[in-house]
């Protein structure tokens, strides 16, 4: 009796739920400085707690705190050039279950049908994301199928919250260490580099809103507070807006606990699409 119950649940599982296939090794997948670095990095971000100054992903130890270059980076605002955009704001995606699983053993004792169990409370924060923008804009993202050449691979490593900016080709890895980064905010923010955009207070009339407290800032980190020129990067005529998913903290990269950025105005907070310019989406 209990056999005939397994093989039900098995051929249950088998043709109810979807399949998707498994994509190649992504062409970007993130190079990581040191070994030590990335412990460090892994270190901090785990610790990390919404209640916080800062942002997680500003603690990943990359360009700009998240953002992951390649070979010959190329800062113009991708958003500017057809080719690193997403055909029919179409983004194809894969989640690495294995890096979203609280307990390894437990998971290579019970296999593939724990894999979806233990994982799917972080995998729901990850395609609540989706909704969201699924909601708010055009951008949809959906299930890698085989055949698809340009992916986003979503891992958990430890190595904190990246991601590169705009579509590369071949696939590119966005990366939320669990734990530390599955959260909503952390991934909208993620994904938004992915579909394009560099950081809020990059933008080049930044002055005109934020004071950027330079002498707050930890000797090192000032090249995180460079601006695009007008010829870089565009707004698309929507104002700067304090409380962008992608605006730093005001305690960014700060060496002394004060803020290394000052806003001329409130700021607001920044826990996703609602304060996004959506219409340059």
């Amino acid at each position: 009796m209990i056999l005939i119950i397994v093989l039900e649940l098995f051929v249950l599982i088998t043709f109810v739920v979807p399949k998707h296939g498994v994509p190649p090794k992504p062409r970007f997948e993130g190079k990581i400085k040191s070994s030590s670095m990335q412990a460090e990095v892994a270190k901090s971000v785990a610790l990390w707690s919404p209640r916080d100054k800062n942002n997680a992903w500003e603690l990943s130890g990359q360009f700009e705190g998240d953002i992951m270059l390649y070979d010959n980076p190329d800062l113009k605002n991708v958003l500017q050039d057809d080719n690193a955009r997403w055909p029919k704001a179409v983004v194809p995606y894969f989640i690495e279950k294995m890096d979203f699983c609280d307990d390894l053993e437990l998971l290579l004792e019970r296999r593939g049908f724990f894999v979806d169990y233990i994982a799917q409370e972080d995998q729901d924060v990850i395609t609540e994301a989706f909704e969201e923008y699924h909601m708010k804009t055009c951008v949809r993202f959906r299930p890698y199928k085989e055949g698809d050449e340009d992916f986003i691979r979503i891992e958990g490593k430890q190595s904190g919250c990246w991601s590169y900016v705009g579509r590369h080709g071949g696939g590119q890895v966005v990366n939320l260490q669990n734990p530390g980064c599955v959260h909503h905010g952390i991934i909208v923010h993620e994904l938004l580099h992915a579909l394009g955009f560099y950081h809020q207070q990059s933008a080049y009339e930044r002055d005109d809103f934020v004071r950027i407290n330079w002498g707050n800032i930890k000797l090192g980190k000032e090249h995180n507070f460079r601006k695009y020129g007008e010829a870089t990067v565009t707004n698309f005529g929507v104002q700067y807006d304090y409380g962008s998913i992608m605006h730093y903290s005001a305690y960014a990269f700060s060496k002394n606990g004060k803020p290394t950025i000052t806003p001329l105005v409130r700021m607001s907070a920044n826990t996703g699409l609602l304060y996004m310019p959506l219409p340059v989406l």
